[in-house]
């Protein structure tokens, strides 16, 4: 059966599962070992949360999930480092920037009040909404993905029933952009203009178009602050490749393509804007380990 990105015919959020066979032949998570359903060419369909890895943190609503590799079995004890391009970890990815909807399945563990006591239950669908590296409780580095439930009213077509008529495709949203008062300050401040390429986007009779993007990411486990020191007015390409790990900003506010190592662009800056460095600096660490030099 091909990879199938949805929840499947006659299975509902909150369904008991009592082993990883029924969850197989239901086709809720496949694999009957592996806590990662995907690869990095078609994204993740599936994950199981089962408290295999000690930086697993479940909130309900809000999963923040570690990534595969590294991890002895018998202990739960991470051993070695983990790679984004691990698997399981590639398929999260590419779900994260193809906005993808993953099955969530939680395992019995102590490590969750979500979890059940025994078997598996079906928690509907979660999307990646962010995902970077850290060092682990254990000194390694780790893949972390944050994922968040998908409203089950929303109904995910199976991509066979509609891939041939656009009309009935679809489709989540991978990013989150918050349009917070003080960043409408920072696009009104540099005319929606972007910071980094200078590009001013036209709408319908002569409206501009820019975002919003918090260099260092809201909410858990991130916590950055909504203020100017921590916004930038850019355009929707670079806010993706910002959020996304693609692009980098040294601490002399030069953007850096994250895969070439060139630099884009000097940052450009009005009045008496300007990024912490404190910022910048964290936002290179969710991608690049902290030993590491700066760019």
């Amino acid at each position: 059966m091909a990879r199938f990105f949805g929840t499947p015919d006659g299975v509902q959020p909150g369904q008991y599962f009592a082993d990883r066979r029924e969850l197989h032949e239901a086709f809720v998570h496949r694999p009957l070992q592996a806590g990662i359903s995907g690869t990095g060419s078609d994204g993740a369909d599936s994950i199981v949360v089962s408290g295999g890895y000690v930086d697993d943190e479940d909130y309900g609503s809000y999963i923040i999930y570690t990534g595969h590799g590294g991890n002895d079995p018998s202990s739960k004890r991470q051993v070695a480092d983990q790679t984004p391009d691990a698997r399981g970890n590639a398929a999260l990815i590419t779900s994260m920037i193809r906005g993808l909807p993953v099955r969530v399945v939680r395992g019995p563990h102590k490590g969750s009040l979500f979890a059940p006591t025994r078997g598996y239950v079906y928690s509907g669908l979660y999307s990646v909404s962010s995902w970077w590296t850290q060092a682990g409780r254990d000194g390694f580095q780790v893949v972390m993905f944050r994922l968040d439930a998908i409203d089950q009213r929303t109904h995910v077509e199976p991509a066979p029933l509609v891939e041939n008529d656009p009309a009935f495709l679809t489709t989540t949203v991978s990013r989150r952009i918050r349009d917070t008062a003080m960043a409408r300050e920072i696009k009104k401040l540099y005319d929606h203009s972007c910071q980094i390429c200078g590009t001013q986007i036209g709408t319908f009779e002569g409206r501009a178009y820019s975002e919003g993007a918090h260099v260092r990411p809201l909410g858990r486990p991130h916590l950055g602050r909504d203020d100017a020191s921590n916004l930038l007015s850019l355009c929707p390409n670079h806010h993706s490749q910002l959020d996304l790990g693609g692009l980098f900003i040294s601490d002399e506010m030069v953007a850096f393509d994250a895969n070439t190592g060139a630099a884009v662009s000097e940052l450009r800056w009005r009045k008496r804007h300007r990024v912490d460095l404190s910022n910048v600096a964290y936002h290179r660490s969710l991608w690049r380990p902290i030993t590491r030099a700066n760019m």
